[in-house]
């Protein structure tokens, strides 16, 4: 069978922590059945993220939709049994029992997410800036924006306080 204009992005909702087995049993069970022209791929979506402890950077691979895999297959009832019925699956994201497949716009924007940075950094704590205008300036946090990335720190420079917003992995927690 040649690229079908049938095969669509489906999301499968699996138990937390059994997306690796599931991906791996699907995998097995399409090639078993003879389904690899029904069901072409199944992705685990990942993010590196950057974590910052203890003042040290480190990437780290994270899931961005734990509990979730996404299916790009053709919708027949011979894939919706293969898919549902293995183990850990406990079955289609969609209305009622209709599984909906993710438009385009929403597969993209799922990969398209901003890499997150968690870390131990809070409001209060004193902070050293990496690079820029402010390189080597000591300051205190005055507020900590984990969604957008950002933290707003009170520098002084000439005998004036200054709010700066820079990047979260632009500053190291000095101890």
């Amino acid at each position: 069978m040649s690229e079908n204009a049938d095969l669509k992005w489906y999301v499968v909702h699996t138990y937390s922590g059994y997306e690796n087995k599931v991906k791996a049993n699907l995998e097995k069970s399409v090639i078993n059945n003879g389904m690899t022209d029904l069901i072409k791929e199944i992705e685990i979506p990942m993010e590196t993220a950057i974590e910052i402890k203890n003042n040290k950077r480190k990437e780290v691979e994270r899931k961005l939709m734990p509990a979730y895999v996404l299916i790009r297959m053709v919708m027949t009832n011979e894939t919706w049994y293969l898919v549902r019925n293995t183990r850990g699956v406990t079955g289609f994201v969609g209305a009622g029992n209709k599984p909906q497949p993710l438009s385009e716009e929403d597969y993209k924007a799922i990969y398209n997410a901003v890499p997150s940075i968690s870390g131990d950094i809070q409001e209060g704590d004193e902070v050293r800036v990496l690079n820029g205008l402010f390189e080597n300036v000591v300051g205190t946090v005055k507020a900590v924006d984990l969604e957008n990335n950002k933290v707003l720190v009170t520098v002084s420079m000439f005998k004036q306080d200054n709010d700066v917003e820079l990047a979260y992995d632009e500053v190291v927690k000095v101890d």
